[in-house]
């Protein structure tokens, strides 16, 4: 494709952006990136792209990254992402979720920018009543996460009936994963993601997975997800702003996901395979607000764009989160 303008990252130093920037140099794309480093990582921005550290809402630095890189397209991933904490601290998301998209919205607009991707979440739609849960289900998001994403989602819709901009929100069901050349992973101290937390504990790094819910309405009573490979995700991204670009008066909405989902049971149980080992599982009471399954229907995204996931298997999902924690580790130790 000529003519291609510049892309910038926002949380490109984070997990799911940082993938992005891969997929965009992979396909022959200009990248920036902005990132805070509050929850990002220097070292997995490559080399060779522009970085800027900072925050999205400071208008100012926005101003000089668009003059500076020629950007015409922005791929938003930066903002706040823990489901429980946004319960306890909803005022933190609502400001680092919501207000700071509507600054980068915002500067954008001011800066002729005329294409937006969005990070956005499958618990915009709360608790379903349906599973698979397809675009037009219902929005009834049941913590502040969803809704601050909700309502970016809104604000971009608004937006672009007021001015030369087009946009797509993708909606996220549970990412999973890491590159499959371990250029970037999961990096995160801490992290909720169960994959992550699995093969943190296949590795020694934690001494056993919590399980919450043995009870829910599944075959096995725990959880189903739909898990989706984070560079499949990616890659969706990159084909997304393609579409943009060749249908600027279009704007699109679409769930990312494979359509199928595993219990934690499986996953944990896939984990013991990949590993060769097992994993101590504490069994215990669910968590608020916790569907008992949540999978997408992926229809519109494979109708819509030419995306052909690579990596819809449990099993390498996890080869490749394994490989990257091992890697993390070296990292870790040279820093």
């Amino acid at each position: 494709m000529t003519n291609r303008p510049s892309v910038l990252v926002t949380g490109g130093a984070g997990y799911i952006g940082s993938h992005a920037v891969l997929a965009l140099l992979d396909r022959g794309w200009r990248v920036a990136v902005i990132d805070s480093l509050v929850t990002g990582f220097r070292f997995a921005v490559p080399d060779e792209v522009a970085f800027y550290e900072g925050d999205i809402e400071d208008d100012a630095l926005l101003a000089r990254i668009f003059a500076e890189q020629g950007t015409g397209a922005i791929m938003h991933f930066a903002g706040s992402i823990i489901v429980p904490e946004s319960v306890e601290n909803p005022l933190k998301y609502y400001h680092n979720n919501t207000a700071k998209s509507r600054a980068l919205m915002a500067a954008a607009v001011k800066g002729g920018v005329k294409h937006f991707i969005f990070s956005s979440t499958a618990a915009t739609y709360g608790i379903p009543k349906e599973s698979p849960v397809h675009e037009d289900s219902p929005k009834q998001p049941i913590n502040p996460y969803g809704m601050s994403k909700l309502m970016t989602e809104t604000m971009l819709a608004d937006t672009v009936k007021a001015h030369p901009m087009n946009y797509c929100a993708l909606r996220y069901f549970n990412v999973a994963g890491a590159d499959p050349r371990a250029r970037s992973g999961q990096s995160t101290a801490g992290a909720t993601h169960l994959i992550k937390v699995a093969v943190e504990a296949a590795l020694g790094k934690r001494e056993s997975v919590s399980v919450f819910g043995t009870d829910y309405d599944t075959p096995d009573g725990t959880g189903v997800r739909d898990y989706i490979h984070v560079s499949d995700l990616a890659a969706a991204h990159v084909l997304a702003l393609e579409e943009l670009m060749a249908d600027p008066a279009r704007s699109l909405t679409m769930n990312c996901g494979y359509g199928r989902g595993f219990s934690v049971l499986e996953v944990l149980d896939a984990v013991d395979r990949v590993t060769n080992m097992k994993i101590e599982r504490i069994l215990g009471p669910r968590r608020a607000g916790d569907p008992d399954s949540l999978i997408s229907d992926n229809r519109r995204i494979k109708e819509t764009l030419p995306w052909q996931p690579e990596h819809d298997d449990l099993d390498q999902i996890i080869a490749h989160a394994l490989a990257w924690e091992r890697k993390l580790t070296e990292i870790r130790a040279e820093a």
